[in-house]
């Protein structure tokens, strides 16, 4: 039997963390390593080794090959909690609702997309195991998050990649919005990098979607300060101070204070994080003021006009008013061009390569991404209006894959309408 040491050695040669010590919250009893799970569409599961917990439950390495056991380089995940429990739950309603690929992939064609950043769900089901019920989910793997990238790179992302990022989130945006669904928690720590094709950014963790439009029904706007200032208070929408339900136009404004700190280090009010009335206040400023406000915070080097366009044009939305996809995504692009970047110029994020997990799967076309390893604090809920405003997470803590990617977007820009403005291959 291997010590602690020994299994901590080995998990970090497959380039994963182990399980942070055992926290006081209401955790799940740890599944048998080695068991075999058997999900709705009767497929079968093997359990691996735990890689995380958190408030979403645990997380487990998993293979569809039952008779050896799931080494550390396995390319799917199993999420894992009581049946009885809710963010799971509300991240499986998700995929089962918005995110099923044949519907990713007409999208795909109807935008004309060779990709979309929403993670592959492959399947969920129930086990009992020593008389405890659980509900699971499988996925493929999730890599490294934009968290860990912005602190390794000194909490500074150039401003080109922060627009190429934002493009590839707003077709996300648009997508699960138009699906009836919202984010309703964007931040670095839930973009993650497809591991084998680094330029690409899935937006993940969906436990606090919301369904902001029932059946086409809009949720009404209702401000009810018992409920305010949920979510990470960084990037907290003005709505969400106030208590009013998720909507598409919080979850752009969210968009907007992320790509702003990644630019600029930080954000006008992340000193005052204990009060979040005071941060509430900064944002309004910041909002009234605009484009000042950004120029005035942003690095004399960097030219940040087009972000302070993206928050100018999603503050004018009304509550339950459809965004301009066309328009936000032109206004990136556009400060792309004005800096002169090449569409098919490659950007650095950093150029050291991974010395941590040099496996090469040959038999997979499906993209392999690496699991994060989270943190979560705060009481979970499932989907409803009422108990959806009781949540609230603590930001993710990613395993310390030491994969450095280089991230890169390209277009093509034919005619003067953005109908014309294609990723290419």
């Amino acid at each position: 039997k291997r010590s602690s040491a020994e299994r901590v050695a080995l998990l970090l040669q497959g380039g994963i963390m182990p399980p942070k010590k055992h926290r006081k919250n209401n955790l799940p009893d740890p599944l048998q390593e080695g068991i075999i799970l058997m999900d709705t569409q009767k497929h079968k599961w093997r359990l691996g080794p735990m890689i995380a917990y958190g408030g979403f439950g645990l997380v487990y390495l998993a293979s569809p090959c039952l008779d050896v056991p799931v080494e550390n380089n396995a390319v799917h995940v199993i999420k894992v909690e009581y049946l009885e429990n809710g963010p799971l739950f509300s991240e499986l309603k998700f995929y089962q609702r918005a995110a099923k690929q044949e519907n990713i992939q007409k999208w795909m064609k109807l935008k004309q997309l060779t990709f979309l950043g929403v993670p592959v769900f492959l399947g969920s089901g129930q086990v009992k195991h020593l008389g405890k019920s659980y509900r699971f989910m499988v996925m493929e793997r999730l890599g490294e998050d934009l968290q860990t990238i912005f602190e390794r790179q000194g909490r500074k992302i150039n401003n080109e990649t922060v627009l190429h990022i934002g493009m590839q989130v707003l077709d996300v945006l648009e997508y699960i919005h138009e699906n009836e669904y919202v984010h309703g928690d964007i931040k670095a720590a839930n973009l993650l990098l497809d591991y084998k094709h680094p330029h690409e950014v899935y937006l993940a963790d969906y436990g606090l979607a919301y369904r902001y439009c029932p059946s086409g029904n809009h949720k009404e706007y209702q401000e009810n300060p018992k409920r305010g200032h949920n979510g990470t208070m960084e990037f907290t929408s003005i709505d969400a101070h106030k208590g009013v339900a998720p909507s598409r136009r919080g979850d752009l404004e969210t968009l907007g204070y992320c790509m702003l700190q990644w630019i600029c280090g930080s954000l006008p009010w992340e000193r005052n994080l204990k009060h979040p009335g005071a941060v509430q206040a900064a944002k309004t400023k910041l909002l009234d003021e605009l484009p000042d406000s950004v120029t005035r915070w942003v690095p004399a080097e960097e030219n940040c006009g087009e972000i302070a366009r993206f928050l100018k044009n999603v503050s004018n939305l009304t509550y339950d008013e459809k965004p301009q996809y066309k328009i936000l995504r032109k206004i990136l692009f556009n400060g792309l061009e004005q800096k002169g970047i090449c569409y098919k110029e490659t950007l650095d994020l950093t150029s050291v390569q991974s010395t941590l997990n040099e496996c090469t799967i040959h038999h997979r076309k499906a993209h392999l991404l690496m699991p994060t390893l989270k943190q979560v604090k705060g009481q979970e809920s499932q989907l409803e209006n009422e108990e959806f405003f009781n949540l609230r997470k603590a930001q993710m803590k990613s395993s310390q894959i030491q994969d450095k990617p280089v991230l890169v977007r390209l277009y093509k820009f034919t005619g003067t309408s953005m109908d014309n403005v294609k990723p290419l291959p």
